[in-house]
């Protein structure tokens, strides 16, 4: 358990909306509690900043614009939550704040959800959106925490795959889900971790219903990884999912990939919502904005 007295406090404030075991529970019932923890920590948004809700292809989204905007390229952003909770609603108040540390907009996207649209509905979503900005000429940095950080990975090799891998100026992957292996340490060191225990990765997984070996679903099953774009990689400590982090940072670095690794040593899972109440945290949140500055820039 993390010392720190904010991501303690942190903690017992989010077991008191979604229980340590939510995902015995149904479907509907996850993502009542789900929404109700989201709106526990949702702040207002910057000044000035400009936002509006879209459909590209189907597909709903939200844009984020803030009032100093200092380059025309944007950041895709991918929700976390399992593929089974989470809406451009859940993170809205992070978008919006990293929208404002970058000086660019960010549209976030609302995939479809499993298990009413299992893989590779979420993929088709998020390369659907992806597609349209880049055919309107954009460059992106992809984005995602969790379940989105295994999005965002899947769009980079999928772009690279097409062709248009130019076009995407970085990736930023979040506590990212890559498809790591059960056996690895952190799967039994931080299986009854708090935010996340290894129960609920297997559990998404069986939900999702994503072949391990697709590329587009699980990065660690690359076996090439040249050719990708720049990487920011942020893990916490006493998350189940540490070791995919580190992994693929390793496997990023021997494939020629200029990529940054930060673990967070006092954070759980999910900490992305802890920015206002940890320190540790907020030092995270700082540190991942300041990457995606530097891609978007």
């Amino acid at each position: 358990m993390p010392d720190e007295e904010g991501i303690r406090s942190f903690i017992a404030k989010c077991d008191g909306f979604f229980p340590p075991d939510a995902v015995a529970a149904g479907i509907d019932q996850q993502r009542k509690w789900y929404d109700a923890l989201c709106a526990e920590f949702t702040f207002p948004h910057p000044d000035g900043m400009g936002v509006e809700d879209d459909v590209v292809g189907d597909v709903p989204v939200r844009h984020y614009r803030p009032a100093m905007v200092t380059t025309n390229h944007k950041i895709v952003y991918m929700h976390g939550g399992g593929f089974v909770v989470g809406s451009r609603d859940s993170h809205d108040s992070i978008c919006a704040e990293i929208a404002q540390a970058a000086g660019a907009e960010l549209i976030a996207i609302d995939y479809r959800l499993a298990p009413e649209h299992v893989w590779p509905a979420q993929h088709d979503d998020c390369y659907r959106v992806a597609q349209s900005l880049l055919s309107a000429g954009r460059k992106l940095v992809l984005v995602g925490d969790s379940a989105g950080g295994m999005l965002a990975a899947g769009l980079a090799v999928r772009a690279r795959e097409e062709g248009f891998g130019d076009r995407i100026l970085g990736q930023v992957l979040i506590y990212p889900a890559l498809g790591g292996d059960l056996n690895w340490p952190s799967y039994g060191q931080m299986a009854n971790a708090p935010g996340l225990s290894t129960d609920d990765v297997i559990y998404y997984r069986d939900v999702l219903k994503a072949p391990m070996d697709d590329p587009f679903a699980h990065a660690l099953s690359v076996e090439d990884l040249r050719g990708l774009p720049p990487t920011y990689i942020t893990a916490a400590y006493f998350d189940p999912l540490r070791d995919d982090g580190r992994e693929f940072t390793a496997q990023l670095a021997r494939a020629g990939i200029d990529v940054q690794y930060r673990e967070e040593p006092q954070l759980i899972h999910g900490w992305l919502r802890a920015r206002h109440m940890s320190d540790a945290a907020k030092a995270g949140f700082s540190h991942l904005c300041a990457a995606i500055a530097q891609m978007v820039g």
